[in-house]
């Protein structure tokens, strides 16, 4: 395995666009986290905002950039034609699976820590400025409040696994331009699905099953009793697209040729 490791992480140093990737994933984590504090307001006490879940905002544009990361990464290589030099260097194919899969959990762990840790601090600068203050019933945010913790790092989580589902669907699509479509389309489809359809109950499975709407509701910190699903379960539904969409990528890339 440290052969393929070196061999991944070798291919995506030495080309620019990872890299470009994953500074935007941070830049635009924290971009979309600033615009988002900046814009809530919280005029009264008790005006029921969750003000870390705004503060965390960024991470649903950040994790489009995941997708993109993960899907160039894969493809990159189908579309030049040296995953065949690649399949011949490293024959056993899920150990170059597992090490490309793992490389790219790895950083986008790092660039996410950096966006989360990012968008905390310029929420924790710009919401007192529109009304979310002690007094209202908002401490400023903190990392040593256990429910704003939670909310990082399941952010930062559900940005790993949105990579890993990522780099299961480009493995086995193979083709850059469909693999990022079906991702992005899995990540933000369901949400405006259960914005259009007016059954509650359909709603709410749709909810459920999304692996964004679910995975994010570990950002929840207030009014938990209400919310469609619990923190972890939510995480853990992300988990299992994830999961999925990686082994149907490694059952195809074992079966057909390169």
């Amino acid at each position: 395995m440290r052969r393929e490791l070196h061999a991944e992480w070798t291919k995506l140093r030495t080309v620019a666009g990872p890299g470009r990737l994953l500074l935007g994933i941070v830049v635009l984590t924290v971009a979309g986290s600033a615009a988002a504090s900046g814009a809530m307001t919280c005029p009264s006490a008790g005006c029921g905002q969750d003000a870390t879940r705004i503060g965390l905002f960024g991470v649903q544009l950040g994790q489009g950039l995941v997708a993109l990361l993960a899907v160039v990464a894969v493809c990159g290589e189908y579309s030049t034609g040296m995953i065949r030099t690649s399949l011949t260097a490293m024959p056993r194919r899920m150990s170059a699976l597992a090490a490309r899969t793992g490389l790219l959990a790895g950083l986008t762990l790092a660039a996410g820590t950096l966006g989360v840790l990012g968008s905390l601090l310029a929420a924790r600068l710009l919401l007192p400025g529109n009304g979310f203050t002690p007094e209202h019933g908002y401490p400023p945010l903190s990392l040593s409040d256990g429910p704003t913790v939670r909310a990082a790092a399941g952010s930062v989580l559900y940005l790993a696994l949105i990579a890993v589902l990522s780099a299961g669907v480009a493995t086995a699509v193979r083709d850059s331009a469909v693999s990022a479509g079906a991702v992005l389309g899995l990540i933000y489809l369901f949400p405006v699905l259960a914005l259009m359809i007016q059954d509650e109950d359909v709603q709410l499975v749709l909810w459920r099953l999304s692996p964004m709407n679910a995975g994010l509701a570990v950002q929840a910190t207030t009014s938990l009793p209400a919310m469609p699903i619990g923190a972890w379960a939510g995480l853990g539904v992300a988990a299992a697209w994830a999961v999925a969409a990686l082994a149907c990528g490694g059952w195809l890339l074992r079966i057909r040729d390169a």
